[in-house]
């Protein structure tokens, strides 16, 4: 058996060199599949729910390509990596629908820490009471695919930090949210949030990751990883793909692998670890000390993913998709985006230059692709 994926991407366009415009009411007019964030300057794609991997690149491709043609139809535009406003505009709010009410919340709510720009994996479970324990479990390891996923060490020009300025600035909501210990525990805990208005609509629960469906909080058929930072590398985002199938693959096959049952630590013990590894992971990411759910133990985020790799590995070569997985080694050895992009920084490049290096790097990469393995499919 293996498990339906699906991605939402968020991406920047803007020019070649690093300025983000906004086109995003424009794009969502002209082209279908895309929709529009509150802020104009990201637009957002999303791909059906597949099996195979080999389909999934091409439907993460194919209608970047199609952006891509789109984009330079309208002018000398093109799509920028990374999850902030590297370069500048953090200032100021660009709304992309100025007669949206909930966009009028979150801009006076949250400002420009939410005009960032991710990628969120869905992973289809349809058994409400298995998807709250996949929850619980990847809640407690979202770290680990935050500090695969980071590429967000810039904003407005300058190193913050962070490795994911994205993740350490972003407002989590609501403040605090419980490990769900039944299907019945999150609906419960949701009806209450939207009455006490810490949630404006079922969709304003912006967690590490949650459960997803038709009908929320009651029709449930995904498991919504939200934490990781955009993964503009095609290979790279299904390497991590992978490692979360084959995680969970790993704990249907085995229900005791479960915090609630595994873990020396309580309940509210954990969320606090969690909440901690998850700053710790933004700081830090590959090279971030953890505290592992089961006992607490401190342990380096890169060599969690490690162990985790090396469990799933097998799993995943029975399942024929442990090629896909192999990839993560490679993220492992010479970084995630933003340790690249903070590394030729400290070999003397400046923001700006890493930024436009970046842009060019990832449309020859597309390009690449597109040639490699998506001939006829791309319009």
């Amino acid at each position: 058996m293996v498990l339906s994926k699906g991605f939402e991407i968020e991406m920047y366009t803007g020019t070649p060199n690093g300025d983000i415009v906004g086109l995003s009411d424009r794009i969502v007019a002209d082209l279908d599949g895309f929709v529009r964030e509150p802020d104009s300057r990201n637009v957002e794609y999303t791909t059906e729910p597949l099996y195979c991997y080999d389909e999934l690149l091409c439907a993460l491709v194919r209608p970047r390509r199609q952006l891509r043609d789109y984009l330079k139809r309208q002018g000398d535009y093109t799509l920028i990596p990374g999850s902030t406003l590297s370069l500048g505009g953090s200032e100021v709010f660009r709304r992309s629908d100025p007669d949206n009410p909930y966009h009028d919340y979150i801009e006076n709510t949250y400002g420009t820490k939410v005009v960032t720009a991710s990628v969120h994996i869905n992973i289809g479970i349809s058994d409400p009471e298995l998807l709250m324990r996949a929850i619980r479990l990847i809640r407690t390891e979202a770290p680990l695919y935050l500090a695969l996923s980071a590429s967000s060490p810039f904003l407005d020009g300058l190193a913050t930090g962070y490795h994911s300025t994205r993740w350490g600035l972003f407002p989590k909501t609501p403040a605090h949210v419980p490990l769900f210990e039944s299907h019945a525990h999150f609906i419960q805990w949701t009806e209450d949030q939207l009455k006490a208005g810490t949630m404006q609509n079922v969709r304003h629960l912006w967690s590490s990751v949650r459960p997803n469906g038709n009908e929320r909080p009651h029709d449930l058929n995904r498991l919504e990883l939200r934490i990781c930072d955009l993964i503009a590398d095609p290979i790279a985002l299904l390497a991590v793909t992978a490692l979360l199938e084959a995680r969970l693959l790993q704990m249907i096959d085995n229900p005791s692998l479960d915090p609630l049952q595994m873990s020396q630590l309580s309940s509210e013990d954990l969320i606090a670890l969690t909440d901690a590894n998850e700053d710790a992971a933004a700081r830090h990411s590959l090279d971030a000390e953890l505290r592992h759910w089961q006992d607490g133990r401190p342990i380096l985020a890169r060599d969690w993913i490690k162990e985790i790799y090396q469990e799933v590995w097998y799993m995943a070569k029975q399942m024929g998709f442990s090629c896909f997985l192999s990839p993560l080694q490679k993220i492992l050895r010479e970084g995630n985006a933003a340790e690249q992009w903070l590394n030729l920084q400290e070999q003397g490049l400046d923001t700006h230059s890493v930024m436009v290096a970046a842009i060019q790097g990832l449309a020859d990469q597309e390009q690449e692709l597109e040639d490699k393995l998506c001939q006829g499919l791309v319009v």
